[in-house]
């Protein structure tokens, strides 16, 4: 069942059936570098990843980052949603996209959806995002989204700033 649909895009919880798709994503060097390395190497490493991550916040918030695909051929193509991070006062919006669809309108597709859902649909009253000071294209999509630069952090385990963004709805 589709969460959320767009003219090209829909989007849906992931499940293990995706671990395929989540360990390809997730050992893209765009990934590692722009958000982090998180150690999945196999298949199970994958399934645990979905369902520690995505699956576990969606069952304790209601909401979590979802696998994004096309809609006129079934394929996945990226994740995108909302994070609860336990630093942040507020949830995040996330995205990452597998670096052959990059450039084609995909993530900023996807976030507006998530963005008027986390408004309308799941009544969320603020949005936030977050992103390393060097991520151009991230920093462009959040301004687009509407998001404004607030304040540089330190998120925990880091050694390096984070941009943080905000949008009050």
């Amino acid at each position: 069942m589709h969460l959320i649909e767009t003219n090209r895009l829909f989007l849906r919880e992931l499940t293990a059936n995706d671990a395929g798709f989540i360990l390809e994503l997730l050992n893209e060097p765009s990934f590692i570098k722009n958000i982090a390395d998180k150690n999945v190497r196999t298949l199970d490493d994958a399934v645990r990843y979905i369902e520690t991550g995505p699956g576990a916040s969606y069952r304790q918030h209601g909401y979590g980052l979802y696998l994004v695909g096309l809609r006129e051929s079934n394929t996945p193509i990226g994740i995108c949603g909302l994070v609860k991070r336990d630093y942040l006062e507020h949830a995040d919006i996330g995205y990452a996209f597998l670096e052959r669809y990059w450039s084609q309108g995909y993530a900023y597709e996807s976030a507006a959806a998530v963005r008027d859902w986390a408004r309308g649909t799941v009544g969320l009253n603020q949005l936030l995002g977050i992103t390393s000071p060097d991520n151009n294209a991230s920093i462009r999509l959040l301004e687009k989204l509407g998001l404004c630069f607030v304040k540089m952090i330190r998120t925990p385990g880091s050694t390096e700033d984070t941009r943080l963004f905000s949008l009050s709805f």
